[in-house]
């Protein structure tokens, strides 16, 4: 049953009361009624406010007419970042493959692993003999016209030297033309050439072993093995025979080249010119540290 008519009759008995007690007992009827309209109003509102309902669940219309409640939208979602291709995740750095070419023998004393014939024309035998005359490996190149072998491997271009031993077995000219590579440059020392003894660079400013300042003129013994050594620097070619310093060149503002005799040589060869020579303990070192 609602309370409503109840409060609105308590509330007309107190304010006819007010009105007749106030003005029978007190010289302020009105305060009286005031304060009991007040009163009454306060107890009348705290009674007939009625809890806020809660909200009702959505509805919607079903196809045969009654009511059904409507389901309720899911939570939105973050949107899912997209995934990053394979291709375009770093990869972990690749350990260099590059090996030093620090100090090697390129020639095994067996055989001619890492060299090839040159295809000079009139060339003659190139042969490996284990033993050469009771001194160990060496390389034979046999008389013709031009004979040579060509390292086919990686190499230093710069800063680095080689060494080795070479004999005039027969024959009257160079047993050892020594073509090398001054960085991108050419460059050949020629031992026992131009009629046999003349020893040099070719080509410096294109003047040949022969006709520059390096050129030296020597007697060479046949049969008989010669230590060279040749180094390779920026700015600078040396060379000595046995013991002696033969070639200090200063490269700065010089141009470096081979003849063209010896063009397939390149970047590393040997070669002989109508005479027999031996190679032996072939040594290339790189200076880098």
């Amino acid at each position: 049953m609602s309370s409503v008519p109840l409060l609105v009759g308590l509330r007309l008995d107190l304010i006819d009361w007010a009105w007749h007690e106030g003005g029978m007992h007190s010289r302020l009827p009105g305060l009286w009624l005031v304060l009991v309209i007040a009163v009454s109003s306060f107890l009348g509102s705290g009674c007939a406010t009625s809890p806020q309902a809660s909200p009702s669940p959505s509805v919607s219309q079903s196809t045969n007419g009654s009511v059904q409640p409507k389901p309720a939208s899911a939570p939105a979602t973050a949107p899912t970042p997209p995934a990053v291709p394979a291709s375009t995740a770093a990869a972990p750095p690749k350990a260099s493959s590059k090996v030093p070419f620090g100090d090697r023998e390129i020639f095994d004393g067996r055989t001619l692993t890492g060299w090839k014939l040159t295809e000079f024309a009139g060339a003659a035998e190139v042969r490996v003999e284990p033993n050469f005359r009771g001194g160990g490996p060496a390389i034979i190149l046999e008389q013709g016209v031009m004979t040579g072998i060509t390292w086919t491997n990686d190499l230093p271009r710069m800063n680095y030297e080689i060494t080795l031993e070479a004999m005039r077995v027969a024959g009257s000219d160079f047993f050892c033309g020594l073509t090398f590579p001054v960085g991108k440059d050419p460059c050949s020392l020629i031992v026992g050439g131009w009629g046999g003894s003349v020893l040099g660079l070719s080509s410096i400013d294109s003047e040949d072993a022969a006709h520059n300042e390096t050129a030296k003129y020597l007697k060479f013994e046949e049969g008989r093995w010669y230590r060279i050594r040749l180094r390779v620097t920026e700015g600078l070619i040396q060379a000595w025979l046995d013991d002696e310093q033969v070639v200090n060149l200063v490269t700065t503002d010089r141009t470096i080249s081979v003849r063209i005799e010896v063009e397939m040589s390149m970047p590393l060869g040997f070669s002989t010119w109508s005479t027999t020579g031996a190679l032996r303990k072939i040594r290339l070192r790189s200076l880098d540290k």
